[in-house]
């Protein structure tokens, strides 16, 4: 059973990796993810207009769980929250992201493939881990091998996550979303062709849906 404060991440099997370049695409792309079945969202910061696409989003997408990804420091941290994040997501961990987190009370998604990683996250009371980068750290065998003695614990896969390979991934008892970028390509983002994204998002939710119901 997740904490109250983690049951964001039932809301949607999949997790898009947002890198938005122009603060003019934020809103379109995140309403045409939440249209096509998306409302946990990620926007990462590698961008210039991240934080403010993070405020914009927040404020203009009611619909939206957003969230932060790419979060390295403590500092970013509390930017993010400042701008309307809901929930941070880091490719690792660290004491400083640790103390943020637990200072104010925000569910945090740590970055961590090998056992000892995880068994660090889980001692600090994470209950959901970012397995990242997935396609290169063993990819779904991997994350079922954590399962034994980390069976307490759920993992969202991030990394080269694909259709292809979206039901090895969320067919284990211990995955319960994935992380993708897929579904918003970036010379749809390029054209503004958001009825595309809003398609390609509804394909990967059936498809997604379609793997929990077998």
């Amino acid at each position: 059973m997740l904490p109250d404060n983690y049951q964001f991440v039932l809301q949607s099997p999949i997790v898009p990796v947002m890198v938005i370049n122009r603060l003019a695409d934020a809103v379109p792309m995140a309403q045409a993810l939440v249209a096509g079945g998306i409302t946990t969202l990620e926007i990462t910061l590698r961008t210039d207009c991240a934080l403010e696409a993070i405020e914009a989003i927040a404020a203009s997408v009611p619909e939206a769980i957003v969230g932060a990804g790419t979060v390295c420091s403590g500092q970013q941290f509390r930017d993010v929250l400042s701008a309307g994040a809901r929930f941070v997501v880091s490719p690792g961990c660290s004491n400083e992201l640790i103390s943020v987190s637990q200072a104010t009370d925000t569910p945090m998604l740590p970055g961590a493939v090998t056992a000892s990683e995880v068994m660090a996250v889980r001692a600090a009371g994470f209950p959901v881990i970012k397995f990242f980068p997935a396609g290169t750290s063993g990819g779904a065998p991997a994350i079922k091998a954590l399962g034994g003695p980390f069976y307490d614990l759920h993992f969202i896969p991030t990394g080269g996550v694909s259709p292809a390979n979206l039901g090895d991934y969320l067919g284990l008892n211990n995955d319960i979303a994935v992380g993708g970028s897929w579904m918003i390509p970036a010379e749809a983002c390029a054209q503004n062709d958001w009825a595309r994204v809003e398609q390609l998002a509804r394909e990967a939710i059936e498809l997604a849906n379609s793997v929990n119901a077998a």
